[in-house]
């Protein structure tokens, strides 16, 4: 298996919610763990090539490198006492609203009741509603539409009731 297709796999697997992750073609095998001791493990039977240069384990929650951000782009900063962070539960592409051509789900200052609908994130072509973990008011929108978001990225600041 070459390191593009070991990269493929683990993109597919940090863009779900399998928390551990087999893998068996003829004498290869490959581990994927995630969580608090997050690993890779792979073996190469000794009778094939070696594989290029070693790349070190890649954990799930590592942020991708991305371009450099628009100038409008809000800056997250530490959240205000008291505030509640929606984030990201997958790897996938932020949308603020449910059409290229609609309204967004909410906006700084919309009041919002538990469970409600806040953006939704494209991951592997599946859209996955993100919805409010408690009623109170958006305080900030942290990201911007079609921007790609990485597991645990904060989103939304909500000022609970």
């Amino acid at each position: 298996m070459e390191f593009k297709d070991l990269k493929k796999l683990l993109d597919a697997v940090v863009a779900t919610d399998v928390d551990e992750f087999h893998f068996e073609s003829g004498d290869a095998r490959i581990v994927i763990k995630r969580g608090a001791s997050a690993h890779v493990v792979t073996t190469v039977p000794a009778a094939q090539a070696p594989a290029p240069a070693a790349a070190p384990p890649v954990a799930p929650a590592a942020p991708a490198a991305q371009p450099a951000a628009p100038a409008e782009a809000p800056v997250a900063s530490a959240p205000a006492p008291g505030h509640v962070e929606i984030t990201a539960p997958i790897v996938g592409t932020f949308y603020a609203s449910p059409a290229p051509d609609a309204a967004p789900f909410v906006k700084v200052g919309d009041r919002v009741q538990k469970g409600a609908v806040l953006c939704i994130i494209e991951a592997m072509k599946l859209m996955n509603e993100i919805e409010a973990e408690t009623s109170g008011t958006i305080a900030e929108i942290l990201v911007q539409n079609e921007e790609p978001v990485e597991y645990g990225q904060a989103l939304f600041r909500i000022d609970p009731d």
